[in-house]
């Protein structure tokens, strides 16, 4: 599912406008942007946790060339599903 599709579904089933839904969606995928930016951690209960984790330096092979390069240190953000979602996906 993509983001236009997850508004139509979300649209459907509250009774919103697409607009409303749309705006509403935006306004959380920022939140918690901007909260990853600031190496924090969202959790929402029931369905997981967003966070950062940083990766140290290290080395790997070029696949292409097979060269040993050099990868940088750096940060990624995770996601640990909750219980109702894992349960729901099982």
């Amino acid at each position: 599912m993509n983001k236009t599709k997850l508004i139509k579904e979300v649209s459907a089933k509250t009774g919103q406008s697409r607009e409303e839904v749309k705006k509403t969606v935006n306004v959380v995928i920022e939140t918690i942007s901007e909260e990853m930016s600031q190496d924090g951690k969202v959790g929402l209960l029931g369905f997981g946790t967003f966070y950062v984790i940083r990766r140290s330096a290290r080395r790997g092979v070029n696949p292409a060339t097979k060269q040993i390069i050099q990868i940088p240190a750096g940060k990624t953000v995770k996601f640990k599903a909750g219980t109702d979602l894992a349960r729901v996906v099982k």
